[in-house]
């Protein structure tokens, strides 16, 4: 059969709370028992909010609970199943399988007999594939079961559609600072510590917790036990900061995190705000991101949002990450900030971005036409015999090193304008060119039928 596991976030609290004593976790001891202990996610559990009058109404349903670690999840589903007298059957997605699914629901079965609902939470769902998704979805319709799923990662690109259009959505949010501050004083007041801490010491804290209530209570626990062994009672900023490693910021390679801070760093640079592609590029670095993905992000930026408004933004961005290459980490990480503020503050243009794409939809969606016989090579006797090439006109040749009038696409085929140069940086000068040589074009009559070989 299934169990139910202990394991979890900082606030679970499953329908019977185990009792307290001093072996017992400070995480364990702290996790509230109500919804009003809960601290965060008043957008969620506030008066009038979605989850309270859920609660209040007896309205139980399945749901996935999405949002960083350390924030409640389990907390939540464990209080669902509390409230509403449900069993609550856990399951990790890391661990378990169809084998696990199965017996969850044989005992969902016996306690449909027994007149009980039974809560199916499962952990980390983002990481059950298709299969093993569908396994419970019968279950989740015919409502033997309610589903409750935690996650970290978007719902909408890990979580099979049929299973999604049955759960309700909630989004959770990183702890405040404020939020953070309640969580340590109750820490404080309620573990049975016999610890104290200055005001840096817990504005330290609070900054290693970064939004993680359960990173904040783990941290106060290792704190105390150094404390303890150290024969204090009071501890201060300089103190906690030697008996502390701080973790790095919320970041998950690969996962909601990472995706949505690239795309701050990406729209950051082309809303030519360097203080905010600096704050972008270093919070990612420090998360650990590799240096090596942003620079080449860098350069994707310099050809799709400068391009050729400062063809110049490409070569610095190519530059930089050549030195990065031979200097490493921390040394090179200079040059690409350095690349970073020029393209953040380089004139702006998407036009070859955009007449790039266009011109590839275009091709996508047209036939196979053939080369004009004019622009053709001519390498044999027999194809200058036909006529390859010959009505070809050497624009080196003619006024200004252009023939105007001339026409380098398929016969028969209307000239499509892929590219629209903007007004500013140098594309601004080749907007100009290229107006002046359309003129040149209807002075000579364009389009011009062509001498026939």
């Amino acid at each position: 059969m299934a169990k139910t596991s202990n394991s979890g976030d900082l606030f679970a609290a499953g329908p019977e709370p185990p009792t307290a004593s001093e072996s017992t976790p400070l995480a364990e001891r702290l996790r509230p028992r109500t919804l009003d202990e809960v601290i965060g996610q008043a957008h969620l559990l506030g008066p009038g909010k979605p989850l309270r009058l859920a609660f209040e109404a007896g309205r139980l349903h399945s749901m996935i609970l999405w949002g960083p670690p350390g924030v409640g999840k389990t907390t939540l589903a464990r209080l669902t199943a509390q409230h509403f007298n449900a069993d609550f059957i856990q399951i990790s997605a890391v661990l378990a399988g169809v084998k696990e699914i199965r017996e969850a629901v044989e005992r969902a079965r016996v306690n449909r007999l027994a007149g009980r609902q039974t809560i199916l939470f499962v952990d980390e769902v983002h990481r059950f594939n298709k299969a093993q998704q569908d396994a419970f979805l019968p279950h989740v319709e015919s409502g033997l079961v309610t589903f409750i799923g935690a996650t970290t990662e978007n719902p909408s690109f890990e979580v099979v559609g049929a299973l999604l259009s049955r759960a309700q959505v909630y989004v959770l949010r990183a702890l405040e600072e404020a939020e953070l501050d309640a969580l340590l004083s109750r820490a404080l007041e309620q573990g049975g510590l016999n610890l104290g801490l200055d005001a840096e010491a817990r504005k330290l804290l609070i900054g290693f917790a970064d939004g993680d209530g359960r990173r904040l209570v783990n941290l106060v626990e290792q704190l105390a036990t150094a404390a303890g062994t150290a024969g204090r009672t009071e501890v201060d900023a300089e103190f906690a900061a030697g008996a502390l490693s701080p973790s790095l910021r919320r970041f998950d390679k690969g996962g909601e995190a990472f995706y949505d801070q690239i795309s701050a760093l990406h729209k950051s640079v082309r809303g030519s705000d360097p203080d905010a592609s600096l704050y972008w590029f270093t919070r990612m670095l420090d998360g650990g991101a590799d240096p090596r993905y942003l620079a080449r992000r860098i350069l994707r930026m310099a050809w799709e949002d400068i391009g050729l408004a400062d063809p110049r933004g490409a070569e610095i961005a190519l530059d930089a990450a050549e030195t990065y290459e031979r200097l490493g980490s921390p040394e090179g990480e200079l040059a690409l900030a350095h690349a970073l503020i020029y393209l953040a503050c380089a004139p702006k243009s998407n036009a070859g971005y955009l007449a790039y794409n266009a011109a590839r939809a275009f091709v996508q969606e047209d036939g196979s036409r053939e080369v004009p016989i004019h622009l053709r090579n001519a390498p044999t006797r027999l194809m200058k015999e036909l006529g390859y090439g010959r009505a070809y006109r050497y624009a080196h040749d003619e006024p200004e090193a252009y023939a105007a009038g001339e026409t380098y696409f398929p016969d028969g085929m209307a000239e499509p304008r892929f590219y629209t140069p903007t007004p500013r940086g140098l594309e601004g000068r080749i907007g100009e060119r290229l107006a002046h040589l359309r003129e040149l074009d209807a002075e000579a009559g364009k389009p011009k039928k062509r001498r026939q070989p």
